[in-house]
């Protein structure tokens, strides 16, 4: 049995499971919008987000669970390098494609055949889906630097399937 494919059903299922409830949120929304009635306690974070808190979450614990043998890692390129090396080859079995810099906490992540989109990348008609299939991985790459002691913006591209560009701008501390 394929090692990845119960990580890759499981995130399946939770990508879904977060697009339904949402669209059963906004459909719930609109029918007591238009009742009149005030239901702001409803939650208005899209999935989208709550997928990239989760991811954030998992990326936060596993982190800690990789690097605890490694000694500690000093500067911030070395922790891109860590997470480019270690971390992805131990959650994608693989290293990453590229990495790039600009050296002013800018950093783009390339990986050309990204797990979780290969399934989904038979052809083009799945590129507007995409972003949906990637937000958890955003989340992993921030919680994961974020144990490392570097606050980030993680976001992805998605021109080609299964082509990723996941952008890192570290927030620079004030």
């Amino acid at each position: 049995m394929n090692a990845e494919l119960p990580f890759e059903l499981l995130h399946s299922e939770l990508v879904a499971c977060m697009f339904a409830r949402e669209q059963e949120t906004s459909s719930t929304e609109e029918a007591n919008a238009t009742a009149g009635q005030d239901e702001s306690f409803l939650e208005t974070t899209n999935a989208a987000t709550k997928l990239e808190l989760l991811g954030y979450r998992v990326g936060y614990a596993l982190v800690e669970r990789i690097a605890k043998e490694l000694p500690r890692i000093s500067t911030e390129l070395d922790c891109m390098k860590f997470i480019c090396k270690e971390f992805w080859s131990a959650i994608f079995r693989k290293q990453v494609d590229n990495l790039r810099t600009n050296h002013q906490g800018v950093y783009v992540v390339m990986d050309n055949k990204f797990f979780l989109l290969v399934p989904l990348s038979a052809g083009q008609q799945y590129l507007t889906a995409s972003p949906r299939y990637v937000a958890f991985s955003c989340g992993l790459i921030r919680g994961a630097l974020a144990n490392l002691n570097i606050q980030s913006v993680v976001t992805a591209t998605v021109e080609t399937m299964p082509a990723v560009k996941f952008n890192v701008h570290v927030q620079q501390k004030s």
